[in-house]
């Protein structure tokens, strides 16, 4: 996929997101605002302050909405849930270059919680995504107990497990054992 590197870092952010969320299969990753706080410095999410209990509440909001997008049954449905998320986030583009990242753009208002920050960035990350045709990169693990969250970046769109180290690596050797039994 042809994208910078804002571009990247937002689609690894939203998905890194969303797979802190219960409805992944998994435990919640943010259950308290040191959970939060240790979210934004692995992700590196710049211009941020103190984290509170109200911006862990609306993350964990925005997360929902994030995870609705990538399983939404269809193209439609994913752009009009992802545009109902971005018509309530104020929008300010604006070029910009810090923490030795080159010039790249931001799209939160400079005055905006962590939330907005997170679906204005994330969210025009998916919507240039979705602009490009590229809504079946929006995948959920085939893993049978697995429903992370990923975006497929393999140039034939052919990969089905959220990582091939654990779910993937995990599947084939079941499958090569079921064919050993046989």
């Amino acid at each position: 996929m042809p994208f910078g590197h804002d571009m990247v870092h937002s689609l690894a952010t939203v998905v890194e997101l969303v797979n802190t969320s219960p409805s992944t299969g998994g435990d919640d990753g943010l259950t308290e605002p040191d959970d939060l706080h240790a979210f934004v410095e692995s992700r590196e999410v710049s211009g941020i302050g103190a984290l509170t209990a109200r911006d862990l509440g609306q993350v964990r909001l925005v997360r929902e909405a994030f995870h609705r997008v990538f399983t939404a049954p269809d193209q439609p449905t994913a752009v009009r849930l992802l545009n109902a998320l971005l018509s309530e986030t104020r929008i300010t583009p604006r070029l910009t270059e810090h923490d030795g990242h080159p010039l790249h753009m931001h799209y939160f208002a400079p005055d905006a919680t962590l939330s907005e920050h997170l679906a204005a960035d994330c969210g025009v990350a998916l919507a240039h995504l979705l602009v490009e045709g590229e809504w079946e990169r929006l995948r959920t693990c085939s893993a049978p107990d697995c429903d992370r969250v990923f975006v497929d970046e393999s140039r034939n769109r052919s990969r089905v497990y959220c990582d091939s180290r654990t779910c993937g690596n995990r599947m084939h050797v079941a499958a090569y054992r079921a064919r050993r039994r046989a």
